[in-house]
Parts: structure tokens; sequence; C-alpha cells
């Protein structure tokens, strides 16, 4: 136990035991010993008695923090070189403030901190003082938000991450960071990398893209899958084990006219692998004969029923059109480089029927015109539809049995579903009615619907195809590709790049586009798909950023030496200074990265990062143009490295390089 706890525990023992004495005098006081009504010592008491427990809470989260049990500790670093929260930080140095301030209303005023507006008003703001007047006054308190922000002023503890703070305006606490613990800061990322903040590792299972088996993957599937891996990769980032799963459409009635389909094309199909490339074609050819032809209809429910019973014919022929699927669907997931695990409908099959059981015995389901359907807490809402009257499981029944399988076989703590927004009634049905059956535990699980907007064309609406068909998701990745090759070609790239070099620029340039155009729009929203805005150059776009980033990550290397074969030792031997405004401001935008993933961890959000990345590119510009890291004579030769500067760069690429690998871009090597 470092010295620092051992302070700490000593001063909590102290602060338990007048707590004790202060409750005896109150409990005597109630009894009239020794204290009459209305005593003016009586409410001094109380007074100090709420201080003291105010203050006892925020000793044990300190306490809890250094022992490594919370994630904010509230101090400006943690142990082990570990990420820096200036807002839980200035959070943690407000709430004392008020606490000793104004205790009497400190446990009803959460301090609010907000990153200000503008540098003359500091880098950061405590906007307090107009609820504790609010508060005060249903006290019978009268003061003004100035005397009371002046009064939080006086009373923040001191801090090596603040240079000072001073009142503005109507009651603004205006905080302005410290150079020194800034630089310290920055230095700390070099020498430990770039940490996480420090949250409780959790398991975690991220169900997304979800295709349907014989059909091929369509613009619908994009925002899933891209949203989907961009999520894993940030848990993943945090140090969680994530789980991707693929929940793909691979069982139901379809299958029946499939198979009846295959046998009829492919009469061989069982000693010779059919060559169904267009399942799409084949899957309208099938629909077509079951819509028209009545007898062909019949054979396709025989075909259901043999199938579900587990037929071995029928199970070989499920299984080549899924797996004629698979290798579809894998070619998509390796262009766009997302990993997954599929796990279909089919795999649910068994823990249907177990589910039914379950939720039967426990008395949860009800008649309802010949269905058997449960209804969440407080029968809000739609009930799900658990046996159709016809006997069989719906989609309702499917989820009831994976969020259990998820759960409780696979032991998930978190569980995110990355669906339409149309989903999400259903989402919210599926989690109430698991809690009304005790399989989820909101107090042990934490389980998040993660829902997007459609994706719209120019013209505003549902994106389409010109003849009004879905659109493909590998054409629309063929067309990014030639649109991105046409644009490195206007730019003359293939003059200084090498074939490979120049299909690799080709590749990330069209598909970084197109998951940073989805990313950067909030999720919630829709948004307008345009090939032509993706790959402009300036803006918040991929393009801009790649070029942004692979200029930032050769300038250690152009300075050659010890800066481009052993940065180490350069970061050994240097000491960071931030005199220059353009450093300074790009430092502070550099040292927001950990509160962005904390608020991330909250909403799932990926646009926050994007405007992260984004902010960090443009302020880096600023700094670039403004501050000289590499000095040369007239002959182009090196006379001046400023090692600082140089450093502050490759901090700049290395918290980048870690947004670009959450939001799935992939760097160019050269421009």
């Amino acid at each position: 136990m470092s010295s620092d706890i051992q302070t700490e525990t000593r001063r909590l023992k102290k602060v338990e035991h007048e707590i004790r004495l202060l409750q005896k005098d109150l409990e005597d006081a109630r009894n009239n010993v020794g204290l009459g009504e209305n005593n003016p010592e009586l409410e001094k008491l109380q007074v100090e008695n709420m201080k003291l427990k105010h203050r006892l809470v925020i000793l044990n989260k300190a306490i809890a923090a250094e022992q490594g049990h919370a994630s904010d500790s509230g101090s400006p670093s943690t142990p082990n070189g570990g990420a820096v929260s200036i807002l839980d930080h200035l959070s943690n140095l407000f709430t004392q403030a008020i606490a000793t301030a104004f205790p009497q209303v400190c446990q009803d005023v959460p301090a609010v901190i907000t990153v200000s507006s503008s540098a003359k008003f500091g880098d950061y703001q405590c906007n307090n003082a107009m609820q504790i007047v609010q508060k005060l006054k249903a006290l019978d308190v009268k003061t003004n938000p100035r005397d009371v922000a002046n009064k939080l002023m006086e009373a923040l503890p001191p801090s090596p991450a603040i240079s000072k703070a001073e009142v503005a305006g109507a009651g603004f606490v205006n905080v302005f960071l410290d150079k020194a613990f800034g630089a310290s800061a920055i230095m700390s990322i070099l020498k430990d990398g770039v940490k996480p903040p420090q949250f409780e590792k959790r398991r975690v299972i991220v169900d997304f893209s979800s295709p349907n088996i014989a059909k091929e993957m369509h613009v619908g599937h994009l925002r899933s899958t891209i949203i989907g891996d961009s999520i894993s990769r940030f848990l993943e980032f945090l140090g969680h084990d994530v789980l991707r799963l693929n929940h793909v459409g691979d069982w139901g009635t379809q299958f029946g006219m499939l198979i009846a389909h295959l046998q009829d094309r492919f009469p061989d199909y069982l000693k010779v692998s059919p060559p169904i490339s267009d399942l799409q074609g084949f899957y309208k050819e099938s629909k077509t004969r079951f819509d028209s032809d009545e007898d062909f209809k019949k054979r396709a429910y025989a075909c259901v029923v043999k199938l579900q019973s587990g037929d071995d014919d029928s199970m070989k022929a499920w299984k080549l059109i899924c797996d004629v699927s698979r290798k579809e669907f894998q070619k998509v997931y390796d262009r766009l480089d997302v990993k997954l695990i599929e796990r279909g409908e089919s795999f649910y099959q068994k823990r249907m029927e177990a589910i039914v059981k379950e939720l039967a015995n426990a008395g949860f389901l009800e008649e309802d015109e010949g269905r058997k359907i449960m209804w969440g807490e407080n029968r809000n809402g739609i009930p799900l539809t658990i046996i159709k009257s016809d006997g069989g499981f719906t989609y309702d029944t499917s989820d009831m049995a994976a969020i259990k399988q998820r759960l409780h076989e696979e032991k998930g703590e978190w569980l995110v579903y990355v669906t339409d927004a149309g989903q999400a009634t259903h989402f919210q049905t599926i989690f109430s009615c698991a809690r009304r059956a005790k399989i989820l535990d909101p107090n042990v699980h934490r389980v998040d619907h993660v829902g997007f907007g459609v994706v719209l064309g120019e013209d505003g609406k549902k994106f389409k195809t010109r003849s009004g068909d879905t659109v493909k998701l590998t054409e629309l990745l063929d067309e990014g590709l030639k649109r991105s090759l046409d644009k490195l070609l206007e730019k003359e790239r293939d003059k200084v790049l090498t074939p490979e070099e120049l299909k690799q620029a080709q590749e990330s340039v069209a598909y970084g586009c197109i998951k940073y155009a989805d990313l950067s729009h909030n999720r919630n929203n829709e948004y307008i798909f345009s090939f032509d805005k993706m790959l402009e150059d300036k803006g918040n776009t991929a393009v801009y950023l790649l070029y942004a980033y692979t200029r930032i990550r050769s300038i250690a290397r152009n300075c050659g030496g010890d800066f481009a074969n052993n940065i180490e030792k350069v970061i050994d031997t240097t000491e960071l200074t931030l005199d220059h405004e353009k450093e300074w401001k790009l430092a502070k935008v550099l040292l927001k990265f950990t509160d962005v993933m904390k608020l991330i961890s909250k909403n799932l959000c990926l646009h926050h990062l994007c405007e992260f990345v984004y902010e960090v590119s443009t302020t880096f510009t600023e700094f670039y143009d403004s501050c000289y890291c590499i000095e040369k004579n007239k002959q182009g030769e090196i006379v001046k490295i400023n090692a600082g500067r140089v450093l502050l760069c490759e901090a700049t690429s290395r918290i980048l390089g870690i947004c670009f690998d959450i939001l799935g871009l992939k760097p160019l090597h050269k421009i």
C-alpha cells in the first residue's frame, strides 16, 4: 500500500470517528440531552455532519481509485502511465469545492464542467453557480451567482493541472490548464503509449451485420457492418473481451423453396457441387415458382418439415446453400477488413424449444387468438409472439433464446445489438421480457440497442439504383475503387507510387471514405451517400485525414538520425516545453482523447471520435504552419531540428494511429 493510500486511510478513519461522535451528539439532541430546541449548536453540528458525510464519500472514492477499483480516480494522471481524464479530475475538484463552500446543497448539485467555447474564457468552465443559487433560495438563503462562483474558486483544492482559475460573467469559474502538466501528460503518452481509460473489463458480445443466406449483401447491411466493426474495435482498445457475432438468417420457411428448387435445377447436387454463384438470381427463381406454382409450394413446405426433422439430404442441401452464401459474404468482409464469427438462427433451434418450455412453466406465456405471447414489465408496448398460431417459432422466440445463451452460456456481461433504428421497439421489448423472466439482471448486465438511420441517395430518398433496385454492397465497393483510382490519377499519384503502392492507396482511400462517411455522421440520423463529397480532400473527410496523417507520420522520418531510427532515445533525452501558443493549443486538444473515449463508452456513438480526429488534424495544421519543426537552408539541407516539436508531432501521430484503427481506416504509406 502506497504512502498516499495510508494517509488517506488514516484520514478516513478519523472522519469516521468524528461522524460517530457527531451522530451521538445528534441523537442526544433529539432526546433533549444537553441541547435545547432550535439551539444554534445543534444546527452547527448538523451542517458539520453533512460536510463530513460528503467528505467521506469523496475519500472512499479516492482510496478505491488508488487501489485500482474505480475507473475514474479524479486524479490528473493514473498509475503506470495511465490515461489522463481532465473532465473527471476537474469534476472531482469542484465536487470537493461545492461540498466545502455549500455543504447544505452539495448532495443535490453534481459538478458541471464543460470545455470553454473560447480561449479567452480559459480551457474549461464550472457552470454550477446558478444552480447553487436556486438550491440556496429554496433554503431561504439569499445570494447571487457571482458570489457563489467566488466562494467555489476560494474552496477549490490546489491541483498541478490548473495554472489559474477566475470568475467571469454572471458566475462562471474559468479554469486554465497548466503547461507543465500538459507537457508531462504528452511525455507520458510518448513513454508509456496511448492508454485507454481505466474501466472494469467485461465480456462483451457485439451482434452486427446479419445478412440473410441466399441473398446478396446490399447497402442496407453497410451501416450495421461498419458501425458494428468500429464499436468492436473501440471496445477491444478499452481492453474488454469482445465476441463479434454475425447473426445470419440461415433458417426458416424460405429454405423449403430453395431446397425444392435446388433439387429440380441440380438433381445430382448430392454428388456434384452445383454452380450457384448467382444466389440472388437463384432465390428470385425459387420465389417466383413458390408464388405461382401450388404444387411447388406444397413440395417446399414438405422440404421445410424434412429439414427441421434433420433429414440427411435436406441438411446437405441446406449446408450447400449456406456455404455458397458464406463465401460471398466473406469476400465483402475481407475487403472491409471486418472479422466476425457466424452464428445463425439455426444455432438456436434447440435452445428455442428450451426457452419456450421455461417461459411456459414460469407462467409468462398467455393465449392470444391461437398464439402464445409474452408481455414485458408492466405490460407496456407490444408483446412478443413466442409461438405462432400454427405452432411455429418466430424472430421473437429466436431472440429470447439468443439473449439467454449469450448471458448464461457465453457469460456475456454486456450485449450490443447493431441494427437499424426501426427495430428499437423490438429490442426494448426483448430486454424487458428478459428482465421479467430473470434472464437479464440490470444490476449485472448491460444491454444496448445501437440503432442507426437509413442511407439516402443524393436525391434525399432511400438509396437505390437508377432502376429502383437495392444497391448491392459489392457494386458499391467496386464503384468506390473506380472513383478513388480516378482521384489518385487526377493528382498524378501514379507517377510517384509503384503499382503495388497505388493499389494500396486506391483501396485505403475507397474503403476508408465509405467507412468514414458513415461513422462521421451521428448514427441515429439518416445520411446522404455521395462519392463526390466523401472523396473531397478538404473538410472532414477520410481523404483529408489520410493525407494529413501520412504527412504527420513522415516528419520524424524526414529528420533522419535517431528521429528516424531510434525515436525512443530522443524521447528519453528531450524536455518538452509548450511555449508557443500553437504548441499549447495542439497539446490541449490531444489531452481530450481520454474524455472522448469515456463519452463513446456511454453512448457508443463514433461520430465523437471522428470530430476529435478532425479537430486534431486541423489544429496540427495550425501548429505546423506556425512552428518550424525542421529548418533547412537554400540547398535543402537540414540545419536545425526542434526536438520538442518533433515529439509533439510524434504524440499526435500515435493518438491518431489509435483513432484510425478504431475507425477501421488503413493509413497510406506514401502520398
